[in-house]
């Protein structure tokens, strides 16, 4: 019997205006585009941007063929974390670009600082900056201790 193994993950995004969106990301976050494949219109079937090390693959829609982007469905389900050298920066060149805060930088108890943002073409990116090494065992006791102390009537702030 042979196994079968992942070589790689490739996140694959789905927007109504790559053009926009690739400009976006590489303005923003400092993506590079690798290649594109266009049609003649100009509409986007592949491209292919470097987040640092990390290849994320984006396209236009294509409703034609059930593509299609969070636009359409009123949000994203997942979001995608960059960790970046300085959170604060980051976050507020994305909002001066479009995007919208969702949540402001902040400490957080697993180590980061971290802050969420909507980018304009309907995808949440989580970013975040080291503050401090945390061991597994340690995030999952300040995690108990937020809903400990949230039970109390204080605020869960994770």
């Amino acid at each position: 019997m042979t196994t079968n193994k992942i070589i790689d993950v490739f996140p694959y995004l789905r927007v109504r205006n790559a053009n926009a969106a690739i400009e976006f990301y590489q303005s923003v976050f400092g993506a590079t585009e690798e290649f594109r494949l266009a049609e003649p219109s100009g509409r986007i079937g592949h491209a292919q941007l470097k987040f640092g090390s990390y290849t994320v693959m984006i396209s236009d829609e294509y409703p034609e063929y059930g593509i299609q982007g969070p636009e359409a469905f009123g949000g994203s389900g997942s979001s995608i974390h960059l960790h970046v050298t300085d959170v604060d920066a980051m976050t507020q060149r994305a909002v001066d670009a479009g995007a919208k805060l969702v949540m402001a930088p902040k400490d957080q108890s697993y180590g980061e600082r971290a802050a969420k943002v909507l980018d304009p073409f309907g995808h949440e990116w989580l970013l975040g900056s080291a503050i401090e090494q945390v061991s597994s065992e340690e995030m999952q006791r300040r995690f108990t201790a937020m809903f400990e102390t949230s039970e109390e009537g204080d605020s869960c702030s994770g």
